[in-house]
């Protein structure tokens, strides 16, 4: 899948916390070690004004301009790219709290795991303060502990591979127009088990070094020593 990128100010710690992740990405299989790919999506709940045309054989699926708006929810998921293995939850909003009850869902869905390591991007909400704020503290640090976190650099939402995941979600079924919370769930969420039954892989492709090559001009500027990695 080519992928579009938005790149923000590429400094030191753009390019510290990059080839982090691109190491990450590098490492074989370990179960013991799961590398695991979290994000929120907001979705908004459309409803038809007026009834879409009922379906012809052979014929594109048509609906009215006219629509009006039910609200929005999000969506919470997580995806092992080497695996396939993914998770998903549909709340009514996306604060610390909802942070805490689908962080804990996600180490419980890997029980054998010494540490589970999660990137994810640096949203205030996404650390293990939420924990404290929402369970008692006993329980708050043992859940912060089955994690390792990672987190991308600043606009580098592109390098996190769950947004290839929210990419397959959209063209499956979030594209549509979906009037209810209720609805959209057990959409998204049987789309989900189906892509998860059939543990469909993302293979990653953009390394360390394809980094230090295709963005030399900006580890240049950080480090003139890193011209060298331009490849000629």
């Amino acid at each position: 899948m080519k992928r579009t990128w938005c790149i923000g100010v590429i400094n030191a710690v753009f390019i510290a916390l990059t080839e982090r992740i691109l190491w990450l990405y590098s490492l074989a299989y370990d179960a013991r070690y799961p590398v695991v790919c979290f994000d929120e999506r907001p979705c908004f709940l459309i409803g038809e004004v007026v009834a879409a045309l009922p379906m012809q054989s052979g014929q594109v699926a048509k609906e009215h301009y006219s629509y009006e708006k039910n609200g929005s929810c999000s969506l919470l998921a997580a995806i092992e790219p080497l695996t396939g293995k993914r998770l998903g939850q549909v709340y009514e909003q996306r604060t610390k709290k909802e942070y805490t009850l689908f962080m804990k869902a996600l180490a419980d869905h890997y029980p054998q795991a010494v540490k589970i390591r999660l990137l994810q991007d640096n949203l205030n909400t996404h650390n293990a303060s939420a924990f404290y704020e929402h369970l008692p503290a006993e329980e708050a640090f043992a859940l912060a502990n089955r994690f390792e976190f990672y987190y991308t650099p600043k606009s580098a939402s592109w390098l996190n591979i769950i947004e290839l995941e929210f990419s397959a979600l959209a063209k499956g079924c979030l594209h549509q127009r979906i009037p209810t919370q209720q609805e959209l769930e057990k959409q998204v969420l049987a789309l989900i088990k189906e892509r998860n039954d059939k543990q469909i892989k993302i293979h990653w492709q953009f390394s360390i070094e394809a980094a230090r090559n295709k963005l030399n001009r900006h580890y240049t500027k950080v480090n003139e020593n890193n011209e060298k990695y331009k490849l000629t």
